[in-house]
């Protein structure tokens, strides 16, 4: 069994037009079964290792952790300190070979680009960025679950609750698992599950820990963040190419080659935010 947890970073409903979120991001962390508690008792360390004593019901939120002076049980700590513990969680995906999933999408061109019809997705609110995202993704772990990681295998789906968009989100896996044409119905994802509490997940803190650095990399890279000084910036493309090294797969996955479904793979591409195609050797 995989697990597909998924949190969200820059999500403000349906509203597009947000100057301190202006990239919205579902990402992912793809966890084996059999790597679950390794993980988990490595996460604990890690923390335990940060803080001399940890405080009580702690629960890692990027955004506290990255703050400019650092909030709640990281307020006033070294920045640099910070960004180690950071860095030592993404280390931790890479050591253990987890992988990861994202669909971004810049806000401002959505908002240009909302189409009035897709008929290949006529079940689909295309004014909500995490809806969009969603679809996107069930789609994608689906495709990852049955083609590399092999025919006898299944995944759960892990999310945070979105109390906005949950009676939305029930409806697209609805859709997604008995409404849509066989060959695009979910098989491979068997369940999906919300933790009883983040708190006690550290998976679905290290997917927020993923999806806030995706979020201010891509912020950086499409121009929203001209005001960060170059070794800010040098930071958070180091946390994404750690991120981005263990991807399932970085262009849009096109599972559906019917001509009707091209302008749904033509909004995507006219909306989806991505660092731009030299990145990793960007001058800041």
């Amino acid at each position: 069994m995989h697990f597909y947890y998924i949190d969200e970073a820059g999500c403000n409903g349906r509203d597009l037009d947000n100057p301190e979120s202006p990239i919205f991001v579902l990402g992912s962390l793809i966890v084996s079964d059999e790597k679950w508690n390794t993980t988990n008792g490595k996460f604990a360390e890690v923390i335990s290792d940060y803080f001399e004593v940890v405080p009580g019901n702690f629960e890692l939120h990027t955004e506290q952790l990255l703050s400019p002076d650092g909030e709640d049980p990281f307020e006033g700590h070294d920045r640099e300190r910070r960004n180690g513990l950071a860095n030592q969680l993404l280390d931790l995906l890479i050591e253990k070979s987890h992988h990861t999933a994202y669909f971004a999408i810049d806000k401002r061109t959505l908002a240009d680009n909302i189409p009035p019809d897709i008929a290949i997705k006529d079940y689909l609110d295309f004014s909500a960025p995490y809806l969009i995202s969603f679809d996107y993704l069930l789609s994608l772990f689906e495709w990852y679950t049955k083609v590399k990681l092999g025919q006898s295998a299944r995944a759960m789906i892990i999310l945070d609750e979105k109390e906005e968009f949950q009676a939305e989100i029930r409806s697209v896996v609805k859709y997604q698992k008995y409404e849509v044409p066989a060959s695009r119905r979910l098989k491979w994802i068997v369940e999906f599950s919300y933790p009883v509490s983040s708190h006690s997940n550290p998976m679905v803190q290290l997917a927020d820990l993923i999806s806030y650095l995706i979020k201010k990399y891509l912020e950086i890279e499409n121009g929203y963040r001209d005001e960060y000084p170059p070794d800010v910036k040098n930071i958070f493309r180091d946390f994404y190419s750690k991120i981005d090294q263990r991807l399932i797969r970085r262009q849009i996955l096109r599972y559906d080659e019917r001509v009707r479904a091209n302008s749904y793979y033509e909004f995507l591409d006219a909306t989806k935010s991505l660092p731009s195609r030299f990145w990793k050797s960007r001058d800041y």
